[in-house]
């Protein structure tokens, strides 16, 4: 049950009633009566105790303080070899080991690696997350390691301790030894628990639960029983006597709550401390039981609340002033007596409190019906405003669903409040009036309209409240409150749109989601018609996305079943329309079928009333596509074969080819029968659907060529039958122009010769190298023959895969050339192909043998460390060089035994050799003909390295190096030279470059360019390095610096400047440092001197804003002040939370701003504190009555702070640190604190 209270600030917070939010223990609350020491809020850090004492181990309250652990660990244990359960002989890694660690990782996420050590055993390290990898040690133990078990017995009331909260002590110690632990059930008499694991996991397990046993044996739980009434006396005023108790012994007391029916007192800790504290609260309870006695009285149930006060407060307050216990009555008891119980003496000043309490208020209930309570309160709380104005101490609250008002304070001030409220409901009943109408919830959200547009509008019209229950109240109740005229009006509009809906009905339509957009139109304009034409019917038609055929109409039943109507006949037209035919015309009749002006396409169109489509002009398709009517289609179809027909000779004729033939005689993707197409003139050739199992075949074309192609086909159609061979060649596109040869006459030439149909590539087919061949498998021209060719040249054809037997072959129309066996001593050479192109092949090879037997050999002496460089990256050079020369390149074998080649020229090597010596290893053998030898010799010789010494000043090596030598392995690698450059110790301004000729005069000049650079970047430092001072007062240095820095950063990029601020700690904190540039460093200077001579000019005044409208000026994260700021030119300061005048704001700036920013900030002011104290009058009667006290001037709780006893500063002769001092609490990342801001910096909104 939800309710309406109306409060105000000064209402009665004292005789507010309530339970207490926490239960009333032994224990204190931690967050009130408690006050740590100073050394117990702040221990300190352990001392490094001697080099013997074992390190490492924190002490006192740090030994508390967990450490922080990696997120990945790794852990590291051995298997011996008698505890291995698998022993695979095979290869290690490979066996069911392997197997299981690869299941254990997958399941657990661990990271698992095995190695085996030389004793056998087996050493598994696993890493991952700490538990991850706990796991994944369980497992590995369990399913890798032989199984032992034993038992430990510890005594019963201890395996509670080992199985921990919800059993986590058992499985945190199961992970951490790797063992399975059995605890026998409660009912089980046995004492014994087992342990299985390895025999290192149970050590560890069994040491484990028995230092837990040992741990429970030193501490004690004792129950003792006392009298319910006495336990308040054991307890204390607010707890402190049970608190004192706790300290002094070191025991933990626990004192059930008084709601809880039980009389037993828990005691646990130490047994020293527990027999101590049960000795002192047996000393309590034995006196309290000698010298109280009690007293009863009847005090009205509903003044019983008053009496416990808030959170039992005024219970505590008696038992502090009197000693005296006050025994309350359940609070769902009947019972109205309150017991006293107390020494004699005390009993009477008790009474007496305990009845003022009682009739301190008074509590009144006036009615009035539920409806009225809103129109009570008022807009705003206007009504109940006023009364609560004049008598603040009572408090007044509504209850949703109940026709009454309760009134609660004073007595008199209650009957006032009484009078002026009846008063109030009496006006308000000759006013007003509601009725009920009862409207099926399902038509609610119609009655509310979207975003409410209906019921809001019935409201105003009517002047009106009109309340629908929610969905989840399943009521179909809705309730008019208002003018009586205005009711009975909303009313009858109210039920004449239910009545109307619940004429409406939904009708589904299933329509072909292609349709949908022809019936929506472009830009809707055919739905729009559909709609004006059934206004009441709504048409909703679905997401394209969802691909649906349901199309929704939903409206009054008529409309709906006539508008349903209406679209079934547009669909049915529709499909009608939709039917499709596409007619083959000769691309060159197109325009004619067009007509000047689009005139004969268009008469076509309209009397046949069909939709026809051309291809476009750039199209290769001879396709029109007619849509419409099939009649109308065909009709269409015959005019534009018409026109064809008077414009050409065109013919149609058909022929009988078998079905069966049909897929052979189209080809590949069509490409046989394209080529019959294109071959005789373009004629059109239409095969029959496949399926249908007719066997003509429709040919329409000039009648010249129709006949043409009409023996094509039938000629193909008979070799397909007799001779169905077909072969394909790949050959590249460029070669067939040369193939076809002028107008065809080389393919002719061929298919005359062979008999063989070939069928060349379409520009559109993907794959453009394949040529078609049909016809018989054997052709009449291929031939056989041979030639002598010496063993000794044989080696010559055959080598590097065959690659000079493979150009023959692409060279001579796939010749096939056949050498013999190595090892038969046969010089037959055997070539297969056709007659011309063997021919050919031998007369190639014959060349080549001569050129074989006029080789020289030519050596060439190159040093053995330049060979890989004259090779290049994967031997590219020398190859390159083979084929531009036509020889053949060796190389000679690496000497290793003359040890290692010098190494290429780095950062730091020695430099190179001056003299040389040729070796056997330095030849390079080259083998052809003289004049293709001394050309490869020539181009072998360009590619030796040279190296050219080049004079760089020393200081600027560095530069040339660059980081981590970037700079010289990018022009190393740019030029493809080595480059060396000299020991820093050697101090040489010479750099040496080794490389190819022409690479290394390139790194010459881009050396000596770069060394140019970095002279002209040296002088530029020098004329960048002018520094100059400036004195300008701290203060100002804030606004120099700007928000985020904001101006400087903008001075320093307009001047090309460095500007530095003194440090904190400098003696001379006016000065300002600006380096750069000289002339740029003068302007810089002007700059910052006219800022602050415009600071200068600037006054700071203060201005009282209440602080409840601070934060609407600020704005959401500062965004209202800044624009404020940036509008009047001024510096806006609010005062820090806390501070001790939170009124007062600061605005800087020049006078005149500073005038017109406070007149406006006053406005705002004035504006603002109007809706402050209209939302806090609201914000007072609609909060429920305070359960609590001790509340401030603002309704605010005071905050003690953090507070600890024994501090430092509390000694004689010390103080506290100020917290407002920046020199005890600096500011962090500013040279100088900003004025008028806090140490922390300043405020950032």
């Amino acid at each position: 049950m939800s309710s309406v209270a109306v409060l105000t600030q000064e209402s009665f917070a004292e005789h507010r009633s309530g339970l207490r939010d926490e239960e009333i223990t032994g224990g204190a609350p931690e967050d009130e009566a408690y006050i740590p020491t100073y050394l117990e809020a702040f221990p300190p850090l352990p001392e490094k105790g001697p080099p013997g004492e074992k390190g490492g181990e924190l002490t006192g309250a740090w030994s508390k303080i967990r450490p922080i652990k990696a997120s990945v660990i790794t852990q590291v244990f051995h298997v011996p070899l008698e505890e291995r359960r698998y022993r695979d002989n095979g290869q290690f890694g490979e066996g069911e080991e392997a197997k299981v660690c690869l299941d254990i990782m997958q399941r657990t996420g661990a990271h698992i690696e095995l190695s085996l050590a030389k004793d056998q055993g087996l050493s598994i390290m696993v890493t991952g997350k700490l538990d991850s990898v706990m796991k994944a040690r369980k497992e590995i133990v369990a399913r890798l390691q032989t199984q032992a078990s034993a038992t430990v017995a510890i005594p019963k009331e201890h395996h509670r301790f080992v199985i921990g909260k919800n059993g986590e002590k058992l499985q945190e110690l199961e992970l951490k030894t790797a063992t399975k632990i059995a605890i026998p059930r409660p009912e089980d008499p046995s004492a014994n628990i087992r342990i299985t694991g390895t025999k290192e996991g149970i050590e560890k397990a069994r040491h484990e639960i028995l230092l837990i046993s040992a741990e429970q044996d030193k501490r004690a739980v004792e129950r003792i029983s006392l009298e319910k009434a006495f336990h308040p006396f054991v307890a204390g005023a607010y707890n402190r006597l049970v608190q004192e108790m706790s300290q002094e012994t070191g025991a933990r007391i626990s004192i059930p709550p008084p709601s809880l029916a039980k009389d037993e007192i828990v005691i646990t800790g130490e047994k020293e401390a527990v027999a101590l504290a049960i000795a002192r609260i047996r000393s309590v309870y034995e006196e309290k039981k000698r010298k109280t006695t009690t007293i009863s009285v009847e005090v009205k149930k509903s003044q019983h609340k008053y009496i416990v006060g808030p959170k039992g407060n005024t219970l505590q307050e008696i038992m502090e002033s009197t000693g005296v216990s006050v025994e309350m009555p359940p609070l769902d008891s009947d019972s109205e007596t309150i017991i006293l119980r107390g020494e004699p003496d005390k009993l009477g000043s008790a009474l007496t409190q305990v009845y003022a309490k009682a009739k301190s208020v008074t509590v009144v209930e006036v009615m009035a019906p539920a409806w009225l309570h809103r129109f009570i309160i008022g807009k705003k709380g206007q009504n109940i405003g006023r009364i609560t104005q004049q008598l603040p101490k009572v408090h007044i609250e509504f209850t949703d669903g109940e026709e009454k008002i309760s009134l609660e304070g004073p007595t008199e001030e209650v009957e006032q409040a009484q009078a002026q409220i009846q008063e109030i409901i009496k006006d308000l009943l000759v006013k007003m009036d509601y009725t009920e109408v009862n409207i099926e919830q399902r038509f609610h959200r119609h009655l509310i309209g979207k975003n409410g547009a209906n019921i809001n509008r019935i409201k105003e019209q009517y002047k009106v409240s009109v309340r629908i229950p929610q969905d989840t109240e399943r009521s179909g109740l809705v309730r008019i409150e208002g003018d009586p005229q205005g009711v009975q009006l909303a009313r009858k509009e109210l039920m004449e749109m239910a009545q109307r809906m619940e004429n409406e009905r939904t009708k589904d339509l299933i329509v072909e989601q292609k349709f949908h957009r022809t019936i929506i139109g472009q830009k809707g304009e055919k739905i729009k018609e559909v709609r004006d034409k059934f206004p009441e019917v709504i048409i909703n038609f679905p997401d394209p996305s969802q691909k649906s055929d349901i199309v929704q109409l939903r409206g009054p039943k008529n409309e709906v079943e006539k508008c349903a109507k209406f679209l079934q006949k547009l669909i049915a037209d529709l499909i009608e329309n939709s039917y499709s035919i596409s007619v083959p015309i000769f691309k060159q009749f197109h325009k004619n079928i067009i007509g000047k002006g689009g005139a004969n396409i268009k008469k076509i169109r309209e009397e046949t009333n069909t939709k026809i489509d051309l291809p476009t002009e750039n199209s290769d398709s001879e396709m029109i596509v007619i849509t419409g009517r099939k009649g109308n289609c065909e009709a269409a179809r015959d005019r534009i074969l018409a026109i064809q027909k008077e414009l050409a000779n065109i013919k149609e004729t058909e022929v009988t080819i078998p079905a069966k033939l049909h897929n052979s005689l189209i080809g590949s993707k069509g490409c046989l029968v394209r080529s019959v197409m294109e071959e005789c003139g373009g004629v059109h050739i239409h095969f029959p659907s496949e399926g249908s199992g007719s066997d003509r075949v429709t040919i329409r074309g000039p009648a010249g060529e129709v006949e043409r192609a009409r023996r094509q086909l039938l000629q193909l159609a008979e070799e397909k039958q007799i001779n169905n061979f077909t072969a394909e060649l790949q050959a590249k596109p460029e070669y067939h122009k040369f193939l076809i040869g002028r107008g065809g006459a080389n393919i002719r030439r061929v298919r005359d010769r062979t008999g063989a149909r070939i069928i060349f590539p379409s520009p559109d087919d993907p794959e453009q190298e394949l040529i078609t061949i049909v016809g018989r498998e054997e052709a009449d021209d291929v031939v056989e023959d041979s030639m002598v060719v010496d063993p000794r040249h044989h080696r010559h054809f055959v080598c590097r895969r065959g690659q000079v037997l493979r150009e023959l072959a692409e060279e001579y129309g796939g010749v096939a050339v056949s050498f013999p066996r190595t090892g038969t001593h046969s010089d037959r050479v055997t070539l297969k192909g056709a007659k011309e192109c063997v021919e050919a092949a031998k007369r190639r090879i014959q060349e080549i043998i001569e050129d074989l037997e006029a080789q020289v050999t030519v050596e060439v002496i190159v040093p053995q460390r330049y060979h890989r460089a004259v090779m290049g990256p994967k031997g590219s050079r020398i190859q390159q060089i083979t084929r531009d020369c036509e020889v053949q390149i060796k190389f000679p074998e690496r000497d290793e035994s003359a040890g290692t080649d010098p190494p290429a020229h780095e950062n730091g090597d020695a430099g190179p050799e001056a003299e040389f010596v040729p070796r056997k290893n330095d030849i390079i053998t080259i083998s052809g003909r003289s004049e293709k030898c001394e050309m490869a010799r020539a181009a072998l010789l360009a590619l030796v390295p040279v190296t050219v010494d080049v004079e760089v000043p020393y200081d600027l090596h560095r530069y040339i190096i660059g980081q981590k030598g970037s700079g010289i392995r990018k022009m190393m690698e740019g030029y493809e030279v080595n480059i060396w450059v000299p020991q820093p110790e050697q101090q040489s301004d010479v750099i040496k470059v080794t490389g190819q000729v022409a690479n290394v005069e390139r790194a010459h000049a881009a050396l000596l360019e770069r060394v140019k650079e970095l002279q002209a970047e040296q002088e530029d430092r020098a004329l960048r390095s002018f520094r100059l001072t400036m004195s300008v007062h701290p203060k100002y240095h804030p606004k120099i610096i700007g928000r985020k820095g904001a101006v400087i950063s903008q001075i320093r990029k307009d001047h090309d400047v460095n500007v530095q601020f003194p440090d904190k700690g400098d003696e001379q904190q006016d000065l300002i440092t600006i380096s750069g540039y000289e002339h740029n460093v003068e302007e810089a200077r002007a700059a910052i001197e006219k800022l602050v001579s415009a600071l200068e000019e600037m006054i700071s005044e203060d201005v009282k804003l209440d602080h409840r409208v601070h934060a609407r000026i600020i704005g959401a994260r500062g965004k209202a002040v800044r624009k404020l700021m940036e509008e009047f030119k001024v510096d806006i300061r609010f005062p820090q939370p806390g501070s001790e005048d939170p009124d007062r704001v600061t605005v800087t700036g020049l006078p005149e701003n500073v005038d017109n920013a406070i007149d406006h900030l006053l406005n705002l002011e004035e504006e603002y504190m109007m809706s402050v104290t209209e939302t806090e009058t609201m914000a007072a009667y609609m909060k429920p009555p305070s359960r609590a006290g001790g509340a401030d001037e603002d309704g605010r709780v005071p905050v003690k702070g953090f507070v600890v006893r024994d501090a430092p500063w509390s000694a004689a002769g010390n103080k506290a640190p100020d917290m407002s001092s920046a020199e005890d609490f600096p500011t962090f990342g500013m040279g100088v604190a900003p004025k008028q801001t806090s140490a922390w910096g300043p405020k950032k909104f």
